[in-house]
Order: C-alpha cells, then structure tokens, then sequence
C-alpha cells in the first residue's frame, strides 16, 4: 500500500504557478507604498513550467471576481516541482514559507492567500501542518504568528488525503484547518483511492475552482467562518 502511495504521489501533476511577486530588492517603504490587498502564494504541480497554469489562472480569476475593488497578485512558489518528490515539495516548502513572512513583513494589511494542486498541495502542506513529520519529507512550519496574516488556504489534488495515517489539510493543521478548503475530485488517484487519472485535470471544468474561490474570497471579506 505505501508504495502504492508513493507512486502515486510522485505521479502527481500540473497545477499553477505564479507570475507576479513583490520585489524583495526593493527598498521597504517603495514596496509598502504598492502592497496589494490580496497576495496568493501558489505552487505549482508536478513537472509543470513555472508560471500560471490552468488550473491557476482559473482559481485567481475566479478570486478576482469576487474580490471587486481589491488589488490581487500572484506569486509563484520557486521551487524544482520535480519527479525527486521529497526534495523538491521540502524545497518548495522553504521558499514559501520566506515569502509569506517576507509578505508579512513588510506588507502587514495584506490578506494571504495560500494554494497549491498535486504536489503543489503538499508544499502547502508542509508549512501549515505544523512541526511534524511526514513519510520523506521535511517540514517547514510557519512561526505561529502567520496564522494572523493567513487569511485563506485552496489546495486540488492534496496527496495527504490518501494517506491513511494523515488526511485532508482540514483535518491534520492544527492552526490552518479551519480557514482551508481541501478539494479533491471523485476518482482522482493522487488524492483518493480512485482510478480516473483524467478527474486530477478536472478542477477548473467541476466547480471546485469556483468552490474553493467562494469560500477563499469569504475568508478574506470576514464572511466565512
């Protein structure tokens, strides 16, 4: 079953990157005077190109349209998205976890939105679960005091959900369950145990984008618990 596990998860797929970042060069008062109201913080699947996927650009356009008024922009987790899955989702733990305190830092007001699909879910994973370990990988938890800084978590595809001694995000993040949305599509292999690998590509044509962009835009307005 564990290497049934495991080959599954590394077989995880696309999911989006992100084009746009705050400059960490600049001076912090030039980057403040630009903070954006929304910052999403998303990593990308596996073996996918840097950049916004489809899947991606579906879920922040969606949270776009809910956000009227707010300035949203993206940022793309800097990390390999490789097939040597526990160095590459440790790497991209680390790099998400500087940005978000670097987000923190110097843009305080900033609402944080975090997300990730496939093995882009599982480096969100390792910086909201806490200091514990998980099978190879290496965790990378957000100090305590981000919690007040996160205002949302959207992860497709999470590979945690398929393993029996973890669970979907909801569950196993002690500080971060509540204010997550865990989405994973029927018979999807890299999150359950079904066996539609087309249902891991589903999520901008099922509705769960637009699910986890709903309840994402409610947690920033304050009107979702």
């Amino acid at each position: 079953m564990l290497a049934r596990q495991v080959a599954r998860v590394l077989g995880g797929a696309v999911v989006t990157g992100w084009a746009l970042s705050l400059s960490i060069a600049g001076a912090p008062v030039a980057v403040a005077a630009s903070c954006p109201d929304v910052e999403v913080v998303f990593a990308r699947g596996t073996a996918d190109k840097p950049g916004v996927g489809f899947t991606g650009r579906q879920f922040v356009t969606a949270l776009k349209k809910r956000l009227p008024g707010k300035t949203v922009s993206v940022y793309a987790v800097n990390y390999p998205a490789s097939w040597n899955f526990s160095k590459s989702t440790s790497e991209g733990a680390v790099d998400a976890n500087k940005h978000v305190q670097y987000v923190a830092a110097v843009c305080p007001r900033t609402k944080i939105v975090l997300g990730g699909m496939s093995q882009g879910a599982g480096v969100i994973d390792l910086i909201t679960v806490g200091n514990r370990i998980i099978w190879f990988f290496k965790p990378a938890p957000l100090p305590d005091k981000m919690v007040n800084h996160v205002a949302a978590i959207a992860v497709f595809g999470n590979p945690s959900r398929d393993i029996s001694s973890l669970g979907p995000l909801t569950k196993i993040s002690p500080l971060y369950g509540s204010k997550a949305i865990d989405l994973c599509a029927t018979g999807d292999p890299y999150c359950s145990s079904g066996n539609n690998f087309f249902a891991h590509f589903a999520y901008p044509w099922n509705g769960m984008v637009n699910e986890a962009a709903t309840f994402a835009a409610g947690r920033v307005l304050g009107t979702q618990n």
